[in-house]
């Protein structure tokens, strides 16, 4: 009972304003975990977002941009059949969270998808620079080289980087997940 009481006193009640930011901060998990139809329950929502999100402030420093990102990332990755933490790696590795990126020959957006496809699997006019088009299109096109590579993961990168063959790219990525983004296992083998 002393205790409790003794966790009452003034000294050791937090500041108000850090009381407001976490309150704030709950909420807003709260309505994200809510709107994140991709997760087989809120539970599963509510661990993985609070995980990648803690992982993602890195590369991101804004708490809503951050859980809106990895949201999408989910439910794109998950329509795809793909893990999301793969996709993670693959956009740490190819354009650090810069929905503005630009390679040298021409790829666009998170998952730098190049303006081919959208003739392929789009539309003319389709923005690779919106984060739900690029990861739809990324995930799509890593989705069709797992499976004309029978499932090898590190065919199947080389194959979305554009580098057959070589493994350079594929162990970028493994070393990316490996670092930050792995929560399951996943078959690195040729």
């Amino acid at each position: 009972m002393l205790l409790l009481a003794a966790g009452n006193l003034p000294a050791q009640s937090p500041d108000p304003m850090e009381s407001r930011e976490r309150e704030a901060l709950r909420q807003f998990l709260e309505l994200n975990i809510a709107a994140s139809e991709s997760f087989d329950d809120r539970f599963d929502a509510e661990v993985w977002l609070v995980d990648m999100s803690a992982r993602l402030s890195r590369f991101l420093p804004e708490t809503d941009t951050r859980l809106t990102l990895l949201r999408q990332i989910h439910a794109a990755a998950t329509r795809s059949g793909l893990s999301p933490q793969l996709v993670l790696a693959v956009i740490e590795v190819e354009s650090h969270f810069d929905r503005f990126a630009v390679s040298r020959v021409g790829a666009q957006g998170l998952m730098q998808v190049m303006p081919f496809w959208k003739d392929e699997i789009g539309r003319p006019d389709d923005n690779l620079t919106d984060n739900l088009t690029n990861l739809d299109y990324g995930c799509r096109i890593l989705q069709f080289y797992l499976q004309r590579e029978d499932g090898v993961l590190p065919r199947a990168l080389a194959a979305y980087n554009g580098s057959s063959g070589k493994r350079v790219y594929s162990d970028k990525v493994k070393r990316a997940w490996q670092a930050h983004w792995r929560t399951e296992s996943l078959d690195w083998r040729d």
